[in-house]
């Protein structure tokens, strides 16, 4: 780069200009004029970016664009174009926001059509676990969570740090759990193996469901007062999502307790 008015390449960037074109448009300036091939090694940018930012400074009137020799040459227009170029910019964004004034109340009426629809998160690889698990300890206060869980393999998709202080977080915001799991071994002792050192109340209640009839590979968390969380466990690829939704959770609740009713509690 060649460039000696650094200065007033950063002052053209105060005025709109992206980096590349304020190092055109002063290259130009200094060299009084110059072929594409002059101006991109004058101004260290590659050719191809030079031709494109070129055609836009002459299409802002900036630039003035010749036939030399069969050749494009350029040189800058008269310095007072700026002040025109700068002038329609405003006159522009003035009119953009005049515009914009105009369209809020459909804006906003139409808003309040799909202010209703649930608010849906995704999640995808392996911190997947570890977000929602997050989400269901953030800004919640106490409350009671209600799992289809697969327990033992809820445990596994956490490090033994991450799991231990999601456990101490429940404890502290006072979250009781009920689940319906899996009748496995692992799902069995999950509570004994977890929730050492923990108030007993807080333990989970858990109730058993035949794990050949029903071999979990996801989980449906109801949380919260207004959120539900599905997970898919089984794969390659762990994939989550957070709903939140009054209406939904209340109707997860629901067919959570209707389970609940017609499952045994753990002996």
């Amino acid at each position: 780069m060649n460039i000696k008015n650094h200065s007033l390449v950063k002052e053209l960037q105060k005025t709109g200009f992206t980096d590349k074109e304020s190092l055109i448009y002063v290259s130009l300036l200094e060299l009084g004029g110059a072929y594409p091939s002059k101006i991109a090694e004058y101004s260290g940018i590659k050719r191809a970016t030079t031709y494109n930012i070129l055609m836009t400074l002459s299409v802002r009137g900036l630039i003035n664009e010749i036939e030399k020799r069969n050749k494009l040459f350029y040189q800058i227009e008269m310095p007072n174009k700026l002040i025109n170029y700068s002038s329609t910019r405003v006159k522009l964004a003035e009119d953009g926001l005049e515009r914009a004034k105009k369209l809020l109340p459909d804006i906003e009426r139409l808003f309040s059509l799909i202010g209703e629809k649930p608010k849906v998160l995704f999640f995808e690889g392996s911190d997947t676990i570890l977000a929602i698990c997050n989400d269901m300890i953030s800004g919640c206060g106490n409350y009671e969570m209600l799992a289809f869980s697969n327990a033992s393999t809820f445990k596994n998709l956490l490090t033994e740090e991450q799991l231990k202080k999601f456990i101490l977080e429940k404890e502290k915001l006072n979250i009781s759990t009920r689940g319906i799991v899996p009748d496995t071994e692992g799902d069995r002792t999950y509570d004994s193996d977890v929730f050492k050192g923990i108030k007993k109340e807080l333990w989970p209640v858990m109730r058993y469901i035949p794990k050949e009839d029903f071999p979990y590979e996801a989980e449906i968390t109801i949380y919260g007062t207004n959120k539900v969380s599905i997970t898919k466990l089984g794969g390659p690829n762990i994939i989550g999502v957070i709903i939140e939704d009054k209406i939904i959770h209340d109707m997860m609740r629901m067919i959570f307790e209707l389970a609940w009713g017609n499952t045994k509690l753990r002996k």
